[in-house]
């Protein structure tokens, strides 16, 4: 297993790796709006394979309507931060480093400490964010990483996304968030960042899915 983590003051919200704990749809962080899917793309190893390579190489946000830019590795090429264990509690944290990898137009893969610019509209929301990678694990079942706000956004949150091969040999993409509106309309409007989030979350299914894909 492989799992690197990066978190410091950058990220514009304090309940940093809340997309981990089981009860975020009971209890989600002080006047945030959480949300939750998962989806079957397909079975078996190869599967797997594929779907992790393009959820690391940015792929939910890179389809439709969203893009990105300015993707900025960690300039020291690895941190110390926050880890989590399996029931998404924060644990000592540790440092490791991994060769830098590339997708196939050469944007680098996500690594902890990777911040990246989203443009984009998605059924006339805005979609523009600065984030930074909070956490990414690779594990022989599980592959997936944490994004965090550091601003720009009508929203500030979190996301997870996760690719998981489970044991009945299905693979599912699962996707995981929490927003606390800034923009005053969306404050107001609580409604509005549910439409927001669950365009979003189609958008993202739609990048990973052998459906859309293939």
């Amino acid at each position: 297993m492989r799992r690197q983590n990066f978190t410091d003051d950058t990220v514009d919200y304090a309940a940093v790796g809340a997309t981990q704990a089981h009860d975020l749809m009971q209890y989600p962080p002080e006047h945030s709006v959480p949300a939750e899917d998962a989806w079957r793309i397909g079975s078996g190893e190869e599967r797997f394979v594929a779907a992790g390579e393009l959820l690391l190489s940015w792929a939910p946000l890179r389809s439709e309507e969203l893009s990105i830019s300015d993707v900025r590795p960690a300039a020291d090429g690895g941190y110390s931060g926050v880890g989590f264990d399996a029931e998404g509690a924060p644990i000592a944290p540790s440092r490791l480093e991994s060769e830098q990898r590339f997708a196939a137009d050469g944007t680098p893969f996500v690594r902890p400490g990777t911040s990246v610019r989203v443009h984009g509209k998605v059924d006339g929301h805005r979609a523009d964010a600065h984030l930074r990678v909070i956490s990414v694990f690779e594990e022989p079942r599980r592959v997936g990483y944490i994004l965090g706000t550091v601003g720009h956004s009508i929203v500030s949150g979190e996301e997870l996304f996760s690719v998981e091969w489970r044991n009945n040999d299905e693979v599912w993409f699962v996707v995981r968030a929490f927003d606390r509106p800034t923009a005053p309309s969306y404050r107001v409007f609580l409604g509005l960042v549910r439409r927001r989030r669950r365009a979003l979350f189609q958008r993202y299914l739609r990048a990973i899915s052998p459906l859309y894909t293939s």
